[in-house]
């Protein structure tokens, strides 16, 4: 047994410990190999419970969040997903592992670029695009799930509008410097007919903000 693999095992016990049940999840992130979405100068860390550099001033998110996020996402294989917010392509691969059928969009281009060398590279068929992500994907709406890996002032309607009925979306909500993650799941009211959106909130984290149209703004 490789470290890697070994660190992999020991990593999936921490999580355990703090609180992770769904054993998919664990599982996949058992198998993606996340040191291969670190850079060279930091894989020495890609199994510590902790946020690392990328790119363009981003991170990839510490582990813990990556399988908050994806548990509170309650992903079923075959299901739609789209990702707001590529990045390293780390929780891209985890989704793909789980099943989902991802499509996934990354506003700076060098990120798009690299996360989709690492994706394919590891063997993961992914749909990506780089966009503005606040705007969705309306092309192939409406999705299953919707997971947003940045954190918003609010939730973007034209996010809400390409889900679909009975679909959850996960997304943090706050200001630039700290966000709580709100997970809405999206009904129709039987009287009226209407989209009814019911919102929970859960514990505070801190993500880069998403930048865009229904997002924070560029200066």
């Amino acid at each position: 047994m490789d470290l890697y693999t070994l660190q992999r095992k020991e990593l999936v016990v921490s999580l355990e410990k703090l609180g992770i049940k769904d054993i998919n999840v664990l599982n996949a992130i058992l198998k993606v190999k996340r040191e291969n979405f670190v850079k060279e100068e930091f894989k020495k860390y890609s199994y510590e419970n902790i946020a690392l550099p990328i790119n363009s001033n981003q991170t990839i998110s510490q582990p813990f969040t990556v399988a908050f996020m994806t548990e509170q996402l309650a992903v079923s294989p075959g299901e739609k997903i789209l990702e707001i917010g590529t990045g390293s392509g780390y929780q891209t691969a985890i989704l793909s592992e789980m099943g989902a059928e991802v499509y996934s969009i990354e506003r700076i281009k060098e990120l798009s670029e690299e996360a989709e060398m690492k994706l394919f590279s590891s063997g993961y068929r992914v749909r990506l695009k780089n966009d503005d992500g606040t705007m969705g994907w309306q092309e192939y709406s409406p999705f299953d799930k919707i997971i947003v890996t940045a954190g918003s002032p609010k939730i973007p309607k034209i996010l809400l509008s390409q889900l679909k009925t009975g679909g959850r979306m996960v997304i943090p909500v706050g200001s630039e410097s700290v966000q709580e993650l709100t997970v809405v799941k999206k009904s129709i009211d039987e009287k009226t007919s209407l989209p009814v959106f019911k919102a929970k909130k859960f514990r505070e984290f801190k993500f880069v903000p998403l930048i865009g149209k229904e997002g924070w703004q560029l200066i």
